[in-house]
This record gives structure tokens, C-alpha cells and sequence, in this order.
């Protein structure tokens, strides 16, 4: 090897005195070596400056340096949100983002995903929400031996497969907050059918009613899509009530500042005539007026943690340590005590 060429996977072969295939398994963090040849190899590389070459080791693993994010989601911001967390993780690594759209409504969905990770072969997938909920899905990704990750709102695989936060729990939460403050009378914007963070986060509502003793009614429960137009409509339709709720919970801040716009319309005010708490802390929740009480959901940290599951930092404990993230009520200026 001369100064001007570039190492080979021969030349640390040769110098670590063990095979090419035994250089590969090193750099594929396979778990077929002992130790001392692992840190013999690993020394070799790091004395020549070896870089593996990704398409060769993309052509020997049969998988691309790719992470792919599966996802059918009306909320914007939130899948931004992943994809910032797991291009946090990704940079500076040989790995790259895919991002593929889908339609869950459409018959034929896991026939075009099975097509879509047969043609691309990533080296692991996100599934995010509501699609993520799929068994169906989860199993066809272990059918053709594509390492997955599924994120939720509560945990429904084992921790090697799931990022999943507490909704229900942080929303009882946040309803205690309203009932603290004095409100008797507690709407709520619900998110789409079908949507287990839905799910969770009405039946947190309804817990925190219960456990409080306080009476409430289906029609104090108002269907949203996630979107900020459906957020007005479920608005108009409860302060429609007779009396008027004092406090609604929103299940997204999306449908939350529709549900400001409403009251504005209105000639309420926030929130001496009517308190409004949201979830998931996007950056709208912030720049809302009066900035908004919200739940911060942890989706760039679960996306982080998903990405080093899905490239094999040792992030997957059997214990589920790393499986389950907490969400945490943040407290602005959107609720106060009920109006005299």
C-alpha cells in the first residue's frame, strides 16, 4: 500500500492477521467474534484510517444505508418533528432518509409497501401512527427481514420494535390542571377514528372526569381530524352548549388555535372567558396568543431513540427502558379560573 492509495479491506485483513470475512462481521457489528480479535480489527482500522465502502457492504448485508419513515399522517409539524429527530441521529453516519407517503385507506396499502421495501431493500423502517398500529404491517416488515420500529402513544409490541409515550397518563394530568384551576364544565376536541393517540388521550379525559366525580356528557365530546378546520368546527359546535363549557382540551395544538380562532370570532377572550389546553408543544403552541398550555409530546426525542434502535446502537434493552417516553404538561398563559 502506498501513501497515496487508500486502505483496503485486504490491507486491514492482512495486518489484523484474520480473514475479509472477519473484517465485514467488525464493521457489521455482528456478534460472530470475540472480543480480542474485535478490538484487533477495530485498531487496525483506526491505525490505517479505513473507510468501508457503503456500496460494498450495502451489496453484502443485501439492505441500502437507508432508513425509511412509513407514514400516513394528517399533522404536518409532527412528522416533521420525526424527521428531525432521526436526521439528528443519521448525520455524520453513512445512513440516509427515505420518506414514503402512504394512504391507509387505500386496499391495496401493504401490497405497495411490500414493493416499496423490496425495490429500495432499507437497512430499517419507522412506521409512524396511526399505520404503525397495524399488525399486519409490523409482520411484513419481519416477513422479508427489514428491521422496524413502531411509535405510538402507548406501548403495543415489545421494546426492540416500540417508542411509545404515556398519553393517557399526561392527559389526566393536564385535566387536573383545568380542574385545579376551578373548571367544573370541560370539553374536549378528539382526535380522528381510528387513531390509538385518539384513544388514549379521550380516555385520559374521561378517567380525570371520573376520578374527580365530576358528571360530563358524549356531547362534550366533539370529533376532530388533527387539523386546524376541524378544530373550528368541533369549537362552534361546543361553545354551541347550553351552558357554555368553560375549559376545552384539544387533542393536537393544530385544532387547538382553531379552536382560539372560534372564541375570537365569538368575542371571548383566552382565558378569562374560556381556557384551551392543547398537545404535542409544536412550534405554533408558542407563537399562539396567548402562548399556549399544551402537552409536549417527546416526538423528536422517540425519533432519536427509534433511528438508534434502527442502526444498532444497543438502544433496544430487553427491560424497555429505552421504549417508553414521558410526556410533560407545559403550563403557559391559555388557562386561568373559570369566569364568575
Amino acid at each position: 500500500m502506498t501513501k497515496a492509495s487508500q486502505p483496503t479491506i485486504n490491507d486491514v485483513a492482512r495486518l489484523a492477521g484474520v480473514s475479509k470475512k472477519t473484517v465485514s462481521r467488525v464493521i457489521n457489528n455482528s456478534d460472530l467474534l470475540n472480543e480480542d480479535t474485535r478490538k484487533r480489527v477495530e485498531q487496525v482500522i483506526a491505525e490505517l484510517g479505513y473507510t468501508p465502502n457503503p456500496q460494498a457492504r450495502a451489496l453484502a448485508l443485501r439492505r441500502n444505508f437507508v432508513i425509511a419513515l412509513i407514514h400516513d399522517n394528517p399533522n404536518a409539524q409532527m412528522v416533521l418533528g420525526v424527521q428531525h429527530g432521526l436526521l439528528e441521529v443519521l448525520r455524520d453516519t453513512e445512513f440516509e432518509l427515505l420518506v414514503h407517503p402512504v394512504d391507509r385507506g387505500d386496499p391495496e396499502m401493504l401490497g405497495e409497501i411490500r414493493r416499496f421495501l423490496e425495490r429500495q431493500r432499507p437497512y430499517g423502517v419507522m412506521l409512524l401512527p396511526p399505520i404503525s398500529e397495524n399488525d399486519q404491517l409490523a409482520g411484513l416488515c419481519a416477513s422479508i427481514g427489514c428491521r422496524y420500529v413502531r411509535m405510538g402513544s402507548a406501548p403495543f409490541d415489545v421494546p426492540e420494535h416500540m417508542v411509545a409515550s404515556n398519553d393517557r397518563e399526561t392527559v389526566r394530568h393536564a385535566i387536573g390542571h383545568l380542574i385545579e384551576a376551578g373548571h367544573r364544565h370541560i370539553c374536549v376536541i378528539a382526535g380522528p377514528r381510528g387513531f390509538r393517540s385518539a384513544l388514549e388521550r379521550q380516555s385520559g379525559y374521561e378517567e380525570a372526569m371520573k376520578a374527580a366525580g365530576l358528571p360530563f356528557d358524549r356531547t362534550w365530546i366533539a370529533p376532530g381530524d388533527y387539523t386546524f378546520d376541524s378544530g373550528m368546527r368541533a369549537t362552534e359546535r361546543l361553545l354551541d352548549l347550553s351552558p357554555r363549557p368553560t375549559a376545552i382540551f384539544s387533542s393536537n395544538d393544530e385544532m387547538a388555535a382553531g379552536a382560539i380562532h372560534v372564541a375570537r370570532q365569538r368575542g371571548l377572550e383566552i382565558p378569562a372567558d374560556l381556557s384551551i389546553i392543547g398537545f404535542d408543544d409544536t412550534t405554533i403552541a408558542s407563537h399562539l396568543w396567548p402562548p399556549l398550555t399544551t402537552v409536549r409530546w417527546p416526538i423528536e426525542t422517540m425519533a432519536r431513540a427509534a433511528a438508534l434502535k434502527l442502526i444498532g446502537n444497543g438502544v433496544g434493552d430487553e427491560d424497555g427502558e429505552h421504549a417508553l417516553f414521558l410526556s410533560t404538561l407545559i403550563r403557559r398563559a391559555s388557562v386561568a379560573a373559570p369566569p364568575l
